[in-house]
């Protein structure tokens, strides 16, 4: 089953590969003549690859054979559709049969997540989400399903999220009804028994101790505090006192306030005949009960005053700096601008950012970003860039031009198209499987988006011009209401960040836990 995490996931940076060294009998580990050949070749591919575009430019059409090859243009996009059914109780249900593999997966989906939870109980729907399977049903425990369910080469598993929590099922067509009454029986019938909660509780403490270790983990969430408030529900996260203050009645009171037919949509992908599925899934729910709907609770964003902002962490040797503020939703009508916008500017290694500041500069370990958009509250605008600390000065300013000269130089013809390009292509990627796709309708509806939001999402790229993508650059991205958040070693910066501007040093330390909750009662930084 999935392990709750406690704090939200960071940006990752780029990575580089290793290059592994095989040692055979009566040969030198290092050839220096060799090495230097490879070096030579090396820095070669990496100067002309990462300039490609430069180098292009400089030879004659008849030496860029490439050019001269004839793309056809991109089918429409028809998606296997899953069938959509709505039982008398509410309970909306999506089949997509898929014949591939002689397998039957399933996702329960119900409404209600952490951002309902009240601030003294955070932490709640990860424990939730993980003692409703390891604590069992009424009838068998946690540990007598596991024996089942490998014995069967199956999984059934639970998990708590922001605004829903999930239960699912994988398992051979072959062992579909023996799994599938597990399933149910665990949405019906859970038991939540109290050492499974004493464990899940230890994890979640485990986790708040360790939440100051990544630097990028604090940056994510910091930014999220900047953006939303410290108090919001997309930003708070849960301590030792909240997650100490949850008891098994608690989960047992989510459980009968949130789990009716009525705030589920359940989705069914394999090996199956439709009509057949159908039948054994009004078998099992329609008698159910409906109950009291969920309701997404109303939240206000609070952001912070745009400035700077610093944590100081010592024991590292490069800065994670984020820009940030508030974004947008995919019902925005400048979703699909903002889109290509985000991928020419910062969202790859033909990006702008990258281009200008980590290829030409070489400021950056990894640079990024755009104006998120979420799916039922604004997502965060965000530019994030790592280096080196002796340059986070410079970067920092390095990031400032690039968002200047996007009024002086727009993004141009040549950037939109290769932008809608890796849109484009990368497209039939994410959706290249009937899973993928009935996952995505399943938020369509979960979120109250038009089932066909998918279908047109191709076709609105396409549309996208230049005016619009330079339309949204001036309506989102503006420095001045910006905050910037930096982490990293104050004393090795090429200057203080207060060059820049008053900074605001945020305190991240761990609230210590209650007296007697930890065998270990030491320091918690």
């Amino acid at each position: 089953m999935k392990r709750a995490q406690p704090t939200p996931k960071g940006a990752s940076n780029f990575d580089g590969s290793a290059v592994s060294v095989k040692r055979y009998p009566d040969t030198k580990l290092f050839d220096t003549k060799r090495l230097i050949g490879f070096a030579s070749v090396l820095f070669v591919f990496i100067l002309f690859g990462s300039n490609e575009h430069l180098w292009a430019q400089a030879q004659p059409t008849s030496q860029q054979p490439w050019r001269q090859i004839s793309i056809p243009k991109l089918p429409t996009f028809h998606p296997a559709q899953p069938k959509r059914i709505e039982l008398p109780n509410g309970m909306v249900v999506f089949l997509q049969e898929d014949h591939e593999l002689p397998t039957i997966d399933g996702t329960a989906r119900i409404r209600g997540g952490e951002r309902s939870l009240p601030a003294k109980k955070l932490g709640l729907t990860d424990v939730y989400g993980e003692v409703w399977r390891t604590g069992g049903t009424k009838t068998q425990t946690g540990d007598q399903l596991d024996d089942f369910l490998e014995q069967r080469a199956a999984k059934v598993e639970t998990s708590g999220g922001a605004d829903s929590t999930t239960v699912t099922w994988s398992c051979l067509k072959e062992d579909f009804d023996d799994v599938f009454r597990v399933f149910v029986d665990l949405l019906k019938n859970p038991e939540f028994r109290a050492d499974k909660i004493e464990i899940a509780q230890k994890g979640m403490y485990d986790g708040i101790s360790r939440r100051n270790d990544e630097p990028s983990q604090i940056a994510a969430r910091e930014a999220a505090k900047l953006v939303y408030g410290a108090n919001n529900p997309y930003a708070r996260t849960p301590e030792y006192v909240t997650v100490a203050a949850i008891t098994r009645q608690d989960l047992v009171d989510w459980h009968a306030k949130y789990v009716h037919p009525n705030n589920i949509i359940l989705g069914v992908v394999g090996d199956f005949d439709s009509a057949k599925m159908e039948a054994r899934l009004r078998e099992a729910f329609a008698a159910w009960p409906e109950g009291p709907a969920a309701s997404a609770p109303e939240i206000k964003p609070e952001p912070a005053k745009p400035g700077y902002y610093e944590v100081e962490k010592t024991n590292v040797n490069q800065s994670n700096i984020h820009m940030v503020g508030l974004g947008i939703t995919r019902r925005n009508p400048d979703y699909y601008a903002t889109s290509v916008f985000n991928e020419a500017f910062g969202g790859g290694f033909s990006s702008r950012l990258f281009g200008d500041i980590r290829t030409t500069k070489g400021l950056a370990y990894g640079v990024g970003g755009g104006v998120g958009a979420s799916w039922d509250h604004p997502g965060m605008l965000r530019i994030m860039m790592s280096t080196k600390s002796q340059t986070t000065i410079e970067s920092i300013q390095a990031l400032d031009q690039e968002i200047a000269d996007l009024a002086k130089r727009p993004i141009n013809d040549e950037e939109i198209k290769r932008a809608k390009d890796a849109i484009l292509n990368s497209f039939v990627f994410r959706f290249d499987s009937p899973e993928k796709v009935l996952q995505e309708k399943m938020a369509y509806e979960f979120y109250g988006y038009p089932l066909d939001f998918l279908e047109n999402f191709q076709k609105e790229i396409e549309k996208v011009t230049k005016e619009e993508v330079a339309r949204v650059a001036a309506k989102y991205i503006h420095r001045d209401q910006m905050s910037v958040l930096v982490v990293g070693n104050v004393a090795e910066f090429d200057k203080p960040l207060s060059t820049l501007g008053p900074v605001n040093k945020l305190d991240i330390t761990i609230p210590p836990p209650p007296p007697g909750l930890l065998p270990d009662q030491g320091e918690h930084p």
